[in-house]
């Protein structure tokens, strides 16, 4: 039984979204995660292989000591599903560069859980899926949005609001996107922490920061449903500027972004926790390959591209 799960980038929005400001999010489904699920021999157990990491995860159900987040996603759905464990070995690959603010996290955990799911005969509904990938995600973020399991688990666009309704966004016109990877894994959780310091600690300066970025998500949500691809680049630029203000970019980060935009891109900026991991720039099909070339240059170690439609 194989299952699997996209990659995402956020548009606008992040670390915002961690004060309850909005974000804007799209599924990377070319970059995704992938679980296989095979009957082992009887007596064996649950077992999680995680290829990618040279990782071989016995999974004790019954332990109340969380092994990692793995272990922890097999554990949650089998509790979820209230079955104990099957005589299984669940095989886990991944397209998705870790630590690069793509959710290869968030993407590896539902793709688990929907293969141990299908493999036992059952199904986690998305709403519930989507709580349970978030438990997970407090292992890798700490105090997660939870912005990335979402829009991951629902593969689709969306407006991500803490504590509101989820909002899907039309797509008024199809966009593109380069995504430029540092080749520089990050913690977001480091990232995260690090800005709340800030915030707490100087919150006359750093509020009004995070609420600006908030007002560029509102802003970019009507340029993308009105298909506005001229509207939408310098709302992505300032949001960048903004994160720059809240310590969150690096010096690879800022090579690519102004690359990026000299070789004719609408807009760029940092996407996911920063500091390292992944840029985006919005492109047009005709400043696609001057772009694209420009990033590795600047020294990009892989450029993705996908078109949001």
């Amino acid at each position: 039984m194989n299952a699997s799960a996209p990659a995402k980038v956020i548009l606008l929005g992040e670390h915002a979204v961690v004060y309850e400001q909005p974000a804007i999010a799209v599924p990377v489904s070319s970059l995704r995660a992938h679980a296989a699920a095979a009957a082992a021999p009887a007596g064996s157990g649950l077992t999680v292989i995680a290829r990618d990491l040279n990782q071989t995860l016995p999974i004790n159900v019954d332990s109340a000591v969380v092994e990692n987040a793995l272990a922890l996603a097999a554990r949650l759905a089998l509790r979820e599903l209230n079955l104990p464990a099957p005589d299984m070995t669940i095989t886990v690959t991944s397209d998705i560069p870790l630590a690069s603010g793509l959710g290869s996290g968030a993407a590896v955990s539902a793709a688990l859980m929907r293969a141990l799911a299908e493999a036992l005969g059952a199904s986690l509904p998305n709403e519930r899926l989507n709580e349970l990938v978030y438990e997970v995600e407090k292992l890798h973020h700490g105090w997660p949005s939870g912005i990335d399991n979402t829009v991951i688990v629902y593969e689709q666009p969306i407006l991500y609001q803490r504590n509101r309704p989820i909002e899907t966004i039309r797509i008024g016109a199809p966009f593109h996107l380069l995504i430029g990877d540092t080749g520089k894994g990050a913690l977001t959780r480091i990232a995260v922490g690090d800005v709340r310091k800030l915030v707490q600690q100087a919150p006359n300066r750093y509020q009004p920061v995070i609420d600006s970025i908030g007002q560029l998500v509102r802003e970019a949500r009507r340029a993308i449903e009105a298909g506005d691809a001229q509207a939408l680049g310098p709302l992505l630029i300032q949001n960048h500027a903004l994160l720059q203000t809240l310590t969150v970019s690096s010096p690879e980060l800022d090579c690519l972004v102004d690359a990026a935009l000299s070789a004719g891109a609408l807009g760029a900026k940092l996407s996911g926790g920063g500091r390292g991991g992944n840029m985006i720039a919005l492109v047009t099909p005709s400043t696609a390959r001057a772009v694209r070339q420009a990033l590795m240059r600047a020294g990009a170690a892989r450029v993705f591209e996908t078109t949001i439609a």
